[in-house]
């Protein structure tokens, strides 16, 4: 393909020798097309970011519009395009509470600026993350990161940073003799956990907890009933920051604007990025509360970026925004949320192959096992092996484009998918898991 010349490219997150890139042409709606006019379903929404789909013309016709009015200001200038989105977030956060915006590039310096205000407003250093969490590949995000994609790069270069385990109830360390355990037991379980790794640390050194709201690639793990309001209060008792981390979970692909408004929980803190424009335009923001902001009314935050508040993302953001209000785009993804779920279900019941599936909204996962009994991983930790490799190819080979990790299956399609495209792309996944299957059996 002569002009898909990718000679002089350098990739990310890739063996630059083994790379197979589809060469992309277009893009509409729930589908894209390679060079060669193949058409693909787009089950994970480019890089979980096209929450309102591809090639809506609103967001499109915004920022043409703004390049013909103003295409750049400086971050120390005000725009109309910035108030008129700060404002819009703040209006979008549990109870308007996060009425202050700081834009930021995208969602690893998001979280970086978020880690900046929390030790600024408290004094303190540490930052308390979850193992089996990712927060960007920028050095400090990487930091906060737990899961093997930062061992690469230690020693990095952000001290302060302590992991804790989360409540991943199928993979629970703590309930290996007792996999049933009562829900309520269960989540005081990891909430004492966090409590004594707060003792330990001294919760007077301790600036923040930052987490996913709903853990995306690792696993698509979604908190049990109590957890975040459990984290909420521990923050609350021992004046810690709470952050939370929706760059992924956010914009809908929970079915609300926010994960945290299935909990009825305020953090002190939002990250966002992906779904805030839906990829349309570069952007992330760090939503807080005033008290936060205020912290730095007489003093100067250090911090900021050439293309802080970009007029053109902005416009973007705010298209977005309308766009997913005015069509009805998290109504839509909360009602496509039990077909997924029913979707996902009928595949485990169908494939030994299968050990869990989980969702919420359209935010789902398949975890493949080779003995359900003993829930050993399809593939090992931090690795794909051949089997999942072959699951992937499958699915690209006929039209379908996912994100594989290790050896889980994520779905992540545009929030505007039908019940029909849902069902046409786990038609495809139906027939990829029987390779799954056939590894199972033979004991692979």
């Amino acid at each position: 393909m002569p002009t898909f010349n990718s000679e002089h490219v350098f990739w990310t997150w890739s063996a630059q020798a083994k790379v197979n890139p589809i060469p992309v042409e277009r893009a509409e709606g729930v589908y894209f097309w390679d060079a060669d006019g193949k058409r693909y379903l787009d089950f994970n929404s480019m890089t979980m970011c096209v929450n309102i789909g591809h090639g809506n013309r609103r967001v499109i016709e915004a920022i043409k519009a703004q390049l013909d009015t103003l295409p750049y200001a400086a971050p120390g200038m005000l725009t109309r395009i910035r108030a008129r989105a700060a404002e819009m977030i703040a209006a979008l956060t549990p109870g308007g509470a996060l009425s202050k915006v700081l834009f930021t590039l995208g969602g690893a310096d998001a979280n970086e600026n978020a880690i900046k205000l929390a030790r600024g407003y408290t004094g303190r250093h540490k930052i308390l993350t979850r193992y089996r969490s990712y927060h960007g590949a920028t050095a400090g995000a990487m930091a906060l990161t737990g899961d093997p994609r930062r061992h690469m790069w230690e020693p990095l270069t952000m001290p302060g940073v302590v992991h804790f385990l989360g409540p991943y109830r199928y993979r629970s360390t703590f309930h290996r003799a007792n996999p049933d355990i009562p829900e309520a037991e269960f989540t005081q379980d990891y909430l004492n956990h966090l409590e004594e790794i707060i003792t330990y640390e001294g919760p007077e050194t301790i600036a923040a907890i930052l987490l996913e709201t709903v853990t995306g690639t690792n696993g698509v793990i979604i908190p049990p009933e109590g957890y975040l309001q459990g984290v909420r209060a521990l923050c609350d008792r021992y004046g810690i920051v709470m952050i939370c981390d929706e760059v992924m979970s956010g914009f809908g692909r929970t079915g609300k604007w926010f994960a945290v408004k299935h909990w009825d929980v305020t953090p002190d803190i939002i990250t966002m990025a992906k779904g805030l424009t839906s990829a349309y335009a570069p952007l992330g923001a760090v939503a807080m509360k005033p008290e936060i902001a205020a912290a730095f009314n007489q003093r100067v935050y250090q911090g900021g970026l050439t293309y802080t508040a970009h007029p053109v993302s902005l416009a973007a953001a705010i298209a977005n925004i309308q766009a997913m209000q005015e069509e009805g785009v998290i109504e839509h993804a909360a009602a496509m949320g039990p077909v997924l779920h029913r979707l996902l279900k009928d595949l485990a019941e169908k494939h030994p192959s299968v050990g869990e599936v989980r969702s919420i909204g359209l935010f789902g996962i398949l975890e493949l096992v080779k003995d359900r009994r003993t829930r050993q991983p399809l593939s090992p930790w931090n690795t794909t092996n051949a089997t999942m490799r072959a699951v992937r190819q499958y699915c690209r080979d006929h039209g379908l484009f996912l994100y594989t990790h290790w050896h889980t299956l994520l779905i992540i399609p545009p929030l505007i998918i039908t019940e029909e495209q849902l069902a046409e792309g786990f038609a495809i996944l139906d027939e990829a898991l029987e390779i799954a299957d056939e590894a199972v059996g033979r004991g692979r």
